[in-house]
């Protein structure tokens, strides 16, 4: 098969914490019922993410998350991708984010059969190779909980 023209991407993430950062998307969107991220930095050394929630998440709450989101890493899930057409992905994905400007063929990535988003980051092959997540603080202000986090 031919490989698909996609857009250009200008920036080059850390494979396991972007990996990473989609299973906490997912875990996100399965626990508490919001969407993904409304913002989000990912880094090396850590990264964080925003999430509209209306209220603040408790300690439990908090260890929950670490805890499925590591439990789902350590299935040593395959990360996939399959290409599409917008179309065939505007049934399937909130289609906001994507750039006006991007080509017709959009890349789906797959973590396992845990998460599916469209998405043109680097990422790791398995699971396996992203270790272990830890939230290092958190806040809530104005409808948005902010974690930060990084990988062990």
């Amino acid at each position: 098969m031919e490989q698909p023209q996609l857009n250009e991407h200008n920036k080059q993430e850390y494979p396991p914490m972007h990996t990473c950062e989609h299973i906490v998307n997912r875990t996100m969107v399965n626990i508490f019922g919001c969407g993904r991220a409304v913002s989000a930095h990912i880094e090396r050394k850590k990264s964080k993410l925003d999430f509209a929630l209306p209220q603040a998440l408790t300690d439990e709450d908090i260890a929950r998350i670490e805890a499925t989101v590591n439990e789902v890493i350590g299935r040593h899930l395959d990360v996939t991708t399959e290409f599409i057409t917008q179309e065939e992905a505007a049934a399937r994905f909130d289609m906001k984010r994507l750039p006006e400007n991007a080509s017709d063929t959009v890349r789906i990535v797959k973590v396992g059969d845990y998460d599916d988003c469209l998405c043109i980051g680097a990422h790791v092959q398995n699971t396996s190779e992203i270790g272990t997540f830890k939230i290092i603080s958190h806040d809530y202000k104005d409808g948005i909980f902010r974690m930060r986090f990084k990988l062990l």
